[in-house]
């Protein structure tokens, strides 16, 4: 995945949220995501991370994409 589809694919779920992505090593496989969003509000922080990590279940599967670093925060 680029770094643009890992942002759109963010957008989709967190439309209203502020979406942050980096690619750690350059080889677009290792990634740190920073969601900021309403969404997360009642939910811990592990559930927080769960529902972003299944944004990217297949390719997380697959190892399309390696590593997955999240920081999420509550609005």
């Amino acid at each position: 995945m680029t770094q643009e589809q890992m942002k759109q694919r963010l957008e989709e779920n967190y439309p209203n949220g502020k979406i942050e992505v980096f690619d750690l090593t350059g080889t677009q496989d290792h990634w740190e995501v920073y969601v900021e969003s309403s969404k997360f509000a009642g939910l811990s922080r592990i559930q927080q991370h769960q529902q972003v990590m299944a944004c990217f279940g297949p390719e997380l599967k697959t190892g399309e994409v390696h590593a997955l670093s999240i920081k999420t925060k509550i609005v």
